[in-house]
């Protein structure tokens, strides 16, 4: 019977090992998954700011291709109206 409990000790042992091994591993999967959580919060938040960003780009580009389109007519204008005032056109 004293064989038995000693064994069974040691087997208790062995599993009060395992688990407390088994518990620092959840804990650092934990706490691993936290940081994850993190890097995807700071990149969705970047996502947003580049996001704004492109939109600012996007609309800024809209306003000068607009204002470029403008100066373009206006200068064919003054072309064509130098051409119909020139004798030598």
């Amino acid at each position: 019977m004293a064989i038995v409990a000693v064994d069974l000790g040691k087997r208790n042992d062995e599993l009060k090992r395992a688990l407390d091994r088994s518990r620092r591993r959840e804990e650092e999967a934990l706490r691993e998954l936290d940081r994850a959580r993190e890097r995807l919060r700071q990149a969705e938040e970047a996502e947003e700011r580049l996001c704004s960003e492109v939109g600012d780009l996007e609309a800024e580009a809209f306003h000068r291709a607009r204002a470029f389109l403008v100066q373009i007519r206006s200068l064919t204008e003054q072309i064509s109206s130098f051409r119909q005032l020139s004798p030598l056109a």
